[in-house]
């Protein structure tokens, strides 16, 4: 069992506690095996972790709504609860985030990955935390392309924990370059989509994109950058407290991350869980939380999502 503190964040908490619509009466409903107190400016949730991250995505949610629309009833919140936030909204074909390779249009398909978009225009630092395939890195890298083209910030630096628990990347073959490519693969594909290859390569070498191992961010003071923590499940204590504290002057930072899929030893704990925890009510500082909902990869993928959960639960 765990306890998380959930705060009521751009809107007045008494929008929220609405006896009208009465929210709590139906997340009771929709979750019978958490418990829920109210309590000033936030909610207490007790229960199990996969279960408070589900609800905080449907929290999300619906204080997305109550912002966008007045008039939100107890009908529209049933949807929400039920999944099916992305229905009420009013463009059903995503956000354009930027023009990308041969004017591919590069879009927030979904409620929460524009949720993601909207988080960066009021705050510095924002973590994405949900399932894989959820388009979390994906659209980070997109805003973090954007806000470069836009001369925001003037580099994006892109880092990972370069292996499992670790960053011993010694026994690997080649140079620092070889030895990290296929870690950091899927950073590369997306940039490909949003830089042209030739234009890319030119960046890189400039140094005005930066593709390392969390180890080189340590001692470092990250200024004029869009900074990018990807797999941030796999990060100790240590490791996330010293990269969140190299955030300099006009920097933006984004942290991703699936606390379903920890691959630090028992023992450690995971610093983004960590982080979701402590980081909850500090200004300048957003969470934003996926579900299988966002996943746009292929259709089976939902489905494996699913599969796994029913057993994990079963086990």
């Amino acid at each position: 069992m765990e306890k998380f503190e959930y705060y009521i964040k751009e809107i007045h908490p008494s929008d929220f506690f609405n006896s009208e619509i009465d929210i709590i009466k139906n997340l009771k409903k929709k979750f019978k095996g958490l418990k829920f107190i109210s309590k000033g400016d936030k909610l207490i949730i007790e229960g199990q972790s996969d279960e408070i991250i589900k609800v905080c995505v449907i929290l999300d949610n619906l204080i997305y709504f109550i912002k966008k629309d007045e008039n939100i009833n107890e009908s529209n919140i049933i949807e929400i609860l039920n999944g099916n936030g992305d229905k009420l909204l009013q463009s059903e074909n995503g956000r354009v985030i930027l023009y990308g390779v041969n004017k591919k249009k590069i879009k927030a398909h979904t409620l929460n990955q524009i949720k993601l978009v909207e988080s960066f225009e009021r705050n510095d630092m924002v973590f994405a935390i949900g399932p894989a395939g959820t388009g979390k890195t994906y659209t980070g890298i997109a805003i973090a392309v954007k806000a470069l083209k836009s001369k925001i910030v003037k580099r994006i630096i892109l880092t990972r924990p370069a292996v499992e628990a670790g960053e011993n990347l010694g026994f690997l073959p080649g140079d620092l370059k070889d030895k990290l490519d296929p870690y950091m693969q899927p950073l590369y594909d997306a940039l490909k989509e949003m830089i042209p290859v030739e234009k890319l390569e030119d960046y890189i070498k400039r140094g005005i994109i930066e593709i390392a191992p969390l180890a080189y961010m340590r001692g470092r003071t990250l200024d004029n950058a869009f900074v990018i923590l990807d797999e941030g499940q796999n990060t100790t204590h240590n490791q996330m407290k010293m990269f969140l504290t190299r955030m300099g002057k006009s920097a933006k930072f984004m942290i991703t991350g699936d606390p379903g899929q920890i691959d630090l030893p028992r023992s450690a704990i995971s610093g983004l869980k960590e982080a979701n925890i402590i980081l909850q009510n500090i200004e300048g500082i957003d969470i934003v939380y996926l579900d299988d909902k966002d996943v746009i990869r292929h259709k089976v993928v939902k489905k494996i999502i699913e599969a796994y959960k029913k057993t994990e639960h079963a086990n």
